[in-house]
């Protein structure tokens, strides 16, 4: 048994102007699987596959209050396609950001609500269009050793301070945990989904994850959610 990471979820204030910025910084479709809820994924996906992993944006009347410990990575082809990126970003309504970030070959920016986005070089130029999802953590060898056991995905590289995964099949975006100082203090606005394969049991597969070191989270849903070994949340959709 395993999941695979099939997409973000992303809460919005706006989830239909969220959408709209970030099917245009993709180049994705933009699809409403309900009320609340708009779907990303890029032109003629068939999903899930490791190809892409996909956004939701879930409307959510909460204020953004802290720097977000899941964020997007963009991928550029060469530093001269990141400008033409960064600045593209810009006209699309995303703002230049300082978290401390120093002198570094990336540029920092939010999105038109606040939400923390990385605009790379060509460091990761066949993923598509997200490069990595990059999740804050205090520990990365723990948890490169949590979601790797949790998913299907690979480990690329592991030190101290980051661990990269990705999907077996070597394709799509990869999934980075990168040492941060600081602490979780919220509810994380921005999440990873995964979901076990066809014909797996969604109960099994919970109790699997929670064997491996995930906290059962009771929020009144008909899915999963469960808390990885630092308590970020994720959902454990139903097999498909």
């Amino acid at each position: 048994m395993a999941t695979r990471l099939v997409q973000i979820n992303m809460k919005a204030r706006d989830e239909n102007a969220l959408g709209d910025f970030w099917a245009q910084a993709l180049g994705w479709a933009v699809s409403s699987e309900e009320p609340g809820v708009i779907n990303l994924e890029p032109e003629g996906f068939v999903y899930p596959d490791p190809v892409a992993v996909c956004i939701d944006l879930v409307a959510s009347p909460e204020p953004k209050t802290v720097k977000n410990r899941v964020h997007l990575d963009l991928a550029a082809t060469s530093a001269a396609h990141q400008a033409e990126l960064v600045a593209r970003l810009t006209e699309l309504g995303a703002t230049p950001a300082d978290v401390g970030q120093g002198d570094v070959p990336w540029t920092v920016m939010t999105d038109p609500e606040g939400n923390e986005f990385c605009v790379l070089d060509s460091l990761y130029g066949d993923t598509g269009p997200i490069a990595t999802v990059v999740v804050d953590c205090a520990d990365p060898r723990v948890m490169a050793r949590f979601w790797g056991q949790a998913t299907d995905w690979t480990l690329h590289k592991e030190t101290d301070d980051h661990a990269v995964l990705r999907s077996a099949t070597g394709v799509g975006p990869y999934l980075q945990f990168l040492r941060v100082p600081d602490v979780k203090t919220a509810w994380n606005r921005v999440h990873l989904d995964v979901r076990p394969y066809p014909g797996d049991d969604l109960e099994a597969e919970a109790a699997r994850l929670q064997a491996l070191g995930a906290t059962a989270l009771d929020v009144g849903v008909p899915w999963a959610v469960l808390a990885d070994p630092e308590g970020n949340e994720f959902c454990l959709l139903t097999p498909a």
